[in-house]
């Protein structure tokens, strides 16, 4: 499509992913574009070529870099796809009237790296490949669809849904995750621990409650299947997370009640793995049988949580989800009660669960390549 000098790419080529990333998220950092598919030089060969042709520019500003759309890019996506971006260049939307304060970019900026995530899981991340779940003009009794397949949603998209969203300060989800079966909550804490504020977020886990569960799919969720999910930059913040109290004013994050479970995920390929489990539950009801083939089955009456005990009657946690606070309620128990117990992890999981844990916990790990190969060729 034309529009004065300029041409946007094909709509099936890497550099009109790119550009649909930038405009869902208003500004891509620059260190993610190594993450999206293809060889090294060729990406950088299509980021130059887009700065030539004037699509995209560089924002630099406080050590943060960026790619940005120019404003007549905006316009040709527009044309060129309408439901796809109308939402995130309308208003006065982050995505669409860009800041330069470093916190709004920051903020910006953990979207996208979430969103990156996500695509490269096979999640759903554009609005015209994805239900209208928070549209505030949809009448859910006549159309009680469901989910069938991943799906994203921005804190900018749910913010759409009405004011009481809007009036959550200091909540710091970057938005929800669909799957089949549950809700998840979603956070991306970076390489840093990041800020959290327990009555916030209480709040938007008791709306997405009430909106999702109550109200518009009562059908398919139950308030039990709400999930949190933390993304991070790598393993080491796990034990960060794991250890944390808050900080002298706990204002940091910390394990609370308001996530009975709360998976940790890397932005990183090892991360994409374990999502792609996550939303497959087919996959993870095999890999639960791989693992209890030689175990006997859960024993619902120990103190301890299990999902299986092994021949001397000791507890087996499957810990491969990395949901934090089960795996501390099981590392807690068996320290309390001098027993001894088995977490079963991914390899790139083990060491940083290993520091974590008591003395008392064995560790079995999961060859993530082979995994990969098997369930994911």
């Amino acid at each position: 499509m034309k529009q004065g000098k300029r041409i946007l790419p094909d709509g099936q080529s890497q550099a009109y992913m790119i550009l649909s990333l930038i405009a869902v998220s208003g500004e891509l950092p620059a260190n993610q574009i190594k993450r999206l598919s293809g060889g090294g030089r060729y990406k950088e060969e299509k980021i130059k070529e887009l700065k030539t042709k004037k699509l995209i520019y560089t924002y630099y500003r406080d050590k943060l870099r960026g790619y940005r759309l120019m404003s007549e890019t905006k316009n040709m996506l527009l044309d060129d796809n309408k439901d796809r971006f109308k939402f995130f260049f309308t208003g006065n939307a982050d995505t669409n009237i860009l800041k330069s304060e470093i916190t709004r970019r920051l903020r910006l900026q953990s979207i996208a790296e979430t969103v990156v995530t996500m695509q490269n899981s096979g999640v759903s991340i554009y609005q015209d490949e994805k239900p209208d779940v928070f549209s505030p003009d949809i009448e859910f009794d006549a159309l009680p669809f469901i989910i069938t397949s991943p799906a994203f949603y921005n804190s900018r998209e749910i913010k759409d849904l009405g004011s009481e969203f809007v009036k959550i300060k200091g909540a710091r989800s970057v938005g929800v995750l669909l799957t089949e079966y549950e809700v998840f909550v979603v956070y991306n804490t970076g390489g840093s621990l990041m800020k959290w504020a327990y009555k916030s977020e209480a709040r938007t886990k008791a709306l997405i409650e009430t909106i999702l569960c109550r109200e518009r799919f009562p059908h398919q969720y139950k308030p039990e299947n709400i999930r949190g999910m933390m993304l991070g930059g790598d393993m080491e913040q796990l034990y960060y997370l794991l250890t944390s109290t808050g900080g002298v004013k706990r204002q940091y994050f910390r394990l609370d009640d308001n996530y009975s479970s709360f998976i940790y995920l890397t932005n990183d390929r090892n991360g994409e793995l374990l999502l792609k489990l996550l939303c497959d539950r087919d996959k993870t009801n095999h890999l639960n049988y791989i693992l209890g083939e030689n175990l006997f089955g859960r024993d619902s009456g120990m103190l301890i949580e299990n999902d299986a005990v092994d021949e001397n009657n000791e507890p087996v946690l499957f810990a491969y989800d990395c949901d934090m606070p089960r795996i501390t309620r099981f590392n807690s128990a068996l320290n309390t009660y001098g027993r001894n117990g088995t977490i079963i992890c991914f390899d790139f999981q083990a060491e940083v669960l290993r520091r974590f844990c008591c003395e008392n916990v064995k560790f079995q790990t999961i060859d993530s390549k082979k995994f990969e190969g098997r369930f994911f060729p």
